[in-house]
């Protein structure tokens, strides 16, 4: 009687080993798709052209700046901001606010009528170190462009407060023809990407404060950017992406444990873009002779960590212990900005004359901003709508 003989054990390892990498092309196949169709989902930059529509640069009137005021939510600070603005001349000012989606302000919702309706329709999800944020940026200016009577464009946090009455802003920011951009030679972060080049070259690749102020040609640029902005989503990128489930986190992680050779060639770059994108761009096309290579904006630095260990850097937060007329002053009597890693110190300076360096101040609790506004920094104050807008604050936290 004969016997059967059994397969070989090298053929069934071979048909272990092709299905095995059958798997896996399938596999990475549907990864790519669900990839590729997540990021085509969440693609929203602004339209440029449709914004020529309307802009022919011609108005009536006196020239506007645009408060461009990028916030988590909503703004705790409205009632310094609400009396900023009313010592101020309405034709003079306009205001714009990025917040989170469907978030709307009104009177359930703020204490200054000056913010009523002022939201983007349009607004996104915001995540740190992600390129969603130079995204709102974006969609703030592309909003703010559609009046042709705004003139400056001067972007803000939820923490930020005027350091001067709107009068002396206001005059300050229109007697320059130039924009206010912090903008330095950086490259020992290690935050430039080689793969960005050649569309952003090492040698133009620069630094600064996210808080800028722009003229209306650098805010037209910045919008109608449809080269860096492509290259910053593509290449700075947290990881895992925050603003994926928790499910696709876990793929995502799983994915690059096990098969770590394939994904070292997209291994993703966290360059913090909001730092980088506008003082690069503008670096990219030769506008940095039209700039004032600062920010309006003071941010007080704790740099108590280990001196090369600049990922432990943090603004702090000035308190209404902090917010002292000394300490207020002391901001305001700064007139030099040092750049360390360019080994140089700039004057402030508009129009050759020495100024003061900051019109605007953050990180500042809503302690420190009553402060403020009772110090008279910003002018008049009506107290009976201060002691409103606290009642309401203390309301709002009990259900909170």
């Amino acid at each position: 009687m004969s016997k059967k003989r059994a397969s070989p054990p090298i053929r069934h390892l071979w048909r272990i080993f092709s299905n095995l990498i059958i798997f896996l092309c399938v596999f990475l196949c549907l990864f790519a798709f669900v990839r590729l169709h997540f990021q085509s989902s969440t693609s929203t930059s602004p339209s440029y052209s449709a914004l020529h529509d309307h802009d022919d640069h011609h108005f009536e009137g006196p020239p506007k700046i645009a408060f461009l005021f990028l916030v988590r939510k909503d703004l705790p600070l409205d009632f310094l901001w609400g009396a900023f603005f009313k010592n101020g001349d309405a034709a003079n000012l306009s205001i714009y606010i990025h917040s989170e989606p469907r978030f709307v302000f009104d009177e359930t919702t703020t204490s200054s009528a000056f913010f009523y309706g002022r939201q983007l329709i349009n607004s996104i999800q915001v995540v740190w170190g992600e390129s969603s944020m130079i995204m709102a940026e974006r969609l703030l200016l592309e909003k703010a462009l559609e009046d042709p009577a705004n003139q400056r464009f001067i972007l803000l946090s939820d923490s930020c407060i005027p350091l001067y009455d709107f009068s002396y802003i206001y005059n300050a920011v229109m007697s320059s023809p130039k924009s206010f951009v912090d903008s330095f030679i950086n490259i020992n972060e290690d935050r430039y990407d080689p793969k960005m080049s050649p569309a952003i070259p090492e040698e133009k690749w620069r630094k600064g404060s996210q808080w800028i102020a722009l003229v209306r040609r650098h805010a037209e640029i910045v919008v109608g950017d449809d080269i860096i902005f492509p290259v910053f989503r593509e290449f700075c990128k947290r990881w895992p992406p925050t603003d994926l489930t928790k499910g696709r986190q876990i793929l995502e992680i799983g994915f690059r444990f096990m098969f770590p050779w394939l994904t070292s060639l997209q291994n993703p770059h966290n360059c913090i873009p909001d730092e980088h994108y506008v003082p690069t761009l503008l670096a990219m096309s030769g506008l940095e002779d039209e700039l004032e290579q600062r920010s309006l904006t003071y941010t007080l630095w704790n740099h108590s960590a280990m001196r090369n260990d600049t990922k432990s850097w943090h603004p702090i937060t000035f308190d209404r212990d902090d917010a002292s007329p000394q300490e207020i002053k002391k901001i305001k009597d700064i007139n030099h900005v040092y750049y360390e890693s360019e080994n140089r110190t700039a004057q402030c300076t508009i129009n050759s004359k020495l100024t003061p360096c900051f019109l605007f101040a953050r990180k500042f609790t809503y302690g420190a901003a009553i402060r403020v506004l009772t110090m008279g920094l910003v002018g008049p104050y009506d107290i009976l709508a201060l002691s409103k807008a606290t009642a309401s604050k203390r309301k709002s936290k009990q259900y909170t």
